[in-house]
């Protein structure tokens, strides 16, 4: 008797769909690398850990990296999987290294600022928590603790340690945020053109400066909103603005803030030329605290309405992206 081919039909297609139903499960999970400088871990070093990281794939992996002191210059590349840097103690887990501006490199030129970051982040789809970054160069000039140039980065529960250009957030139109972090600095040491929030987030401020050198595109409607942020430090009274134009456009918010008396009652500065007054962005909204007085602010910021401010929060701010906390 000839068998019919129609008869067998159901089991060769059922075949891929119950091949499917062990692969997915399998691709879906999430790989975890653990980083340990007394080799209880998979790898000593974190950069031994990213270049473990397989490249182009979807499959998220977790650097879980125990408490200790990584003197390491780190990049996370473009092409990587989803990273996520996960410290066991955001005091004890430290990556830091010690390079600034004007230090040659190999051919006697001088690095510049980018060059000098202790981290890099390059690549989009990286999450960072419990770590602390740091450049621990000292008052040298400029000296990044960490670059960052990937879109839809989060950093929770981060600190970044530096003086000058401590935190370099690069891209127009890179989404970056930053939640419940502590970032510290004297000049410009929250810098550079991407679209970040930094919410319930703690700014240290050494000495005398700039929080903010934002250099946002006129094309991109958000720069910096820090949101119920809390602005600190040792600075003598009156010695901090807010924030001056690394470019023309710079935008930056600072919504339900609390801000001392080491902030200057104009509250921004040009950047010695008049014509950044004509097209800088600078908004607040409801702060509170002795640097918080409006009455003496440059004419050319403004304060918003309650309405107005309602337009400044992450769901709006980050377009079709939420973050997750």
């Amino acid at each position: 008797m000839k068998r019919s081919f129609a008869n067998r039909r159901p089991t060769v297609f059922l075949l891929p769909l119950l091949l499917l139903c062990f692969v997915l499960p399998a691709v879906a999970q999430t790989k975890k690398i653990t980083v340990s400088a007394d080799g209880r871990g998979d790898f000593r070093t974190v950069h031994e850990a990213i270049r473990a990281v397989p490249d182009s794939t979807h499959a998220a992996v977790t650097i879980f990296i125990r408490n200790g002191v990584y003197k390491e210059k780190l990049t996370i590349p473009t092409g990587k999987a989803p990273i996520v840097l996960l410290g066991e103690d955001v005091q004890k887990t430290i990556i830091t290294y010690d390079d600034y501006a004007s230090k040659p490199d190999s051919a006697g030129k001088n690095i510049g600022t980018s060059g000098s970051s202790s981290v890099f982040i390059r690549g989009s789809d990286v999450r960072a928590e419990n770590i602390t970054f740091e450049n621990s160069s000292g008052p040298v000039g400029q000296a990044v603790a960490m670059w960052v140039g990937g879109d839809k980065i989060v950093f929770k529960n981060c600190r970044f340690l530096g003086f000058q250009d401590t935190l370099y957030t690069n891209g127009n139109f890179n989404r970056q945020y930053f939640l419940n972090c502590y970032i510290e600095g004297t000049v410009d040491f929250i810098f550079g053109s991407a679209t970040a929030v930094f919410e319930n987030c703690t700014i240290f401020c050494k000495r005398g400066g700039y929080i903010t050198a934002a250099s946002t595109s006129q094309e991109q409607p958000y720069g910096y909103l820090f949101l119920r942020c809390t602005i600190t430090g040792d600075a003598a009274a009156g010695t901090f603005y807010l924030g001056r134009p690394w470019r023309p456009y710079a935008h930056v918010a600072f919504i339900e803030c609390t801000l001392p008396a080491f902030i200057r009652p104009e509250g921004w500065h040009n950047w010695g030329k008049e014509s950044n007054e004509q097209t800088a962005r600078y908004v607040e909204y409801s702060n509170k605290g002795a640097g918080a007085a409006t009455e003496g602010r440059v004419s050319w910021s403004k304060q918003l309405t309650k309405e107005q401010a309602g337009q400044y929060v992450p769901g709006v701010v980050f377009r079709d992206w939420k973050p997750a906390k």
